[in-house]
């Protein structure tokens, strides 16, 4: 019971982070396209879109903020593995689920407790742009201040689930456990 609960709980959370990674993807493309209009207004006909200047940065500080989970998930975030790197699979899961219990989890709390006012007295003021014509959507912007650590510990405790269910025998090596040569005789 606590095996299936412990598997389908983690396939849950991995899913949520793999959507909003695939959602968020998208706006690399529309921040691109905006852009290039933007510059096309501004250039061609002399026209300034303060909105949608503010929008590429609304799309970029989404696709940074959201897209840290993803990146997480996949295992293409920053890592010092001098000696990760040539552990074996248990001895990474070990590091793992000590890494999500003593780094993680503590600063993605700091970030969540450190800015709850700062979003709120935001949201409370319904602040917007200090530009005219710009969006008035400043609040929303600043939850992703909220947003960010949540997702992390949401892909952090799909991780520690994946480290902890290989650890007991409950799942074959997951793939960000694997050791090159592990990986290559996978592969092959």
């Amino acid at each position: 019971m606590l095996k299936a609960t412990t598997l389908k709980l983690q396939t849950f959370l991995d899913s949520v982070t793999e959507w909003t990674g695939k959602i968020i993807s998208w706006l690399t493309l529309f921040m691109v396209l905006t852009v290039t209009l933007v510059l096309i207004l501004r250039n061609w006909f002399d026209l300034s879109a303060i909105a949608l200047q503010e929008s590429v940065n609304y799309m970029h500080a989404c696709v940074f903020m959201l897209g840290a989970a993803f990146a997480l998930k996949h295992n293409d975030h920053v890592r010092v593995d001098v000696f990760y790197q040539h552990f074996s699979p248990k001895k990474k899961a070990i590091v793992n689920i000590l890494g999500f219990f003593f780094l993680l989890l503590p600063v993605c709390l700091f970030i969540f407790i450190y800015c709850k006012d700062y979003v709120l007295f935001s949201w409370a003021l319904v602040e917007g742009s200090n530009q005219p014509g710009g969006i008035p959507l400043m609040y929303l912007l600043k939850s992703l201040l909220l947003a960010m650590p949540v997702a992390l510990i949401i892909q952090g405790v799909s991780d520690t689930l994946k480290c902890s269910a290989f650890l007991l025998g409950w799942l074959d090596t997951p793939e960000f456990l694997r050791t090159e040569e592990l990986a290559e005789t996978h592969h092959a």
